[in-house]
């Protein structure tokens, strides 16, 4: 008798030491995209839809076509409006370089300008579920560095850092003229 009592406690505290499954919330913030916005350079107050526009990153063959009518495409996870592209930055690198190939403001000739961002990132523990998330820092003085590998006058005619700390979606960190 003693040990069936003994046996059903053990059981009993057994089962009150289980923890609950830990499950990250999909609402969880992760780690954030770089955000890019395009806007109108003779208004630059007003945000510019950018079509035919193809964003690659270094060491990859294929990239995120932009399209508005794509733009809720799965397959294109990247693009989140017509005139904003957001794009992941390398979270284990300090640098990352991105192809900006755009055909949209002469259908005769693509136009290519180079973006290579420069940044710290940041491991940040989010919990015991989720785990870590990294935020990034893009370093001043030289954030980013435009080249045009064309050689023709590059489409991108002005590049604004509206926030050097990419810890969110929610805001614009680079503002693009063209």
């Amino acid at each position: 008798m003693k040990k069936l009592i003994s046996l059903l406690l053990l059981f009993t505290f057994g089962l009150s030491s289980c923890e609950k499954d830990d499950i990250c919330d999909a609402n969880t913030p992760t780690t954030p995209r770089l955000v890019i916005t395009f806007y109108d350079v003779s208004n630059p107050t007003k945000t510019k839809n950018v079509s035919n526009l193809k964003v690659i990153g270094d060491e990859m063959t294929e990239g995120i076509v932009f399209n508005e009518s794509l733009a809720e495409d799965d397959s294109l996870r990247y693009v989140t409006s017509g005139s904003t592209v957001s794009i992941p930055l390398k979270v284990n690198d300090s640098t990352c370089t991105f192809k900006f190939i755009n055909n949209s403001l002469n259908t005769t000739s693509i136009n290519t300008d180079v973006l290579k961002f420069n940044y710290t990132p940041q491991n940040i523990y989010v919990s015991r579920a989720c785990g870590f998330k990294t935020i990034f820092q893009l370093r001043n003085p030289l954030p980013l560095v435009q080249t045009d590998p064309d050689g023709d006058t590059p489409w991108m005619a002005d590049i604004n850092i509206e926030n050097y700390n990419i810890e969110s979606e929610d805001e614009t960190h680079i503002k693009v003229f063209f």
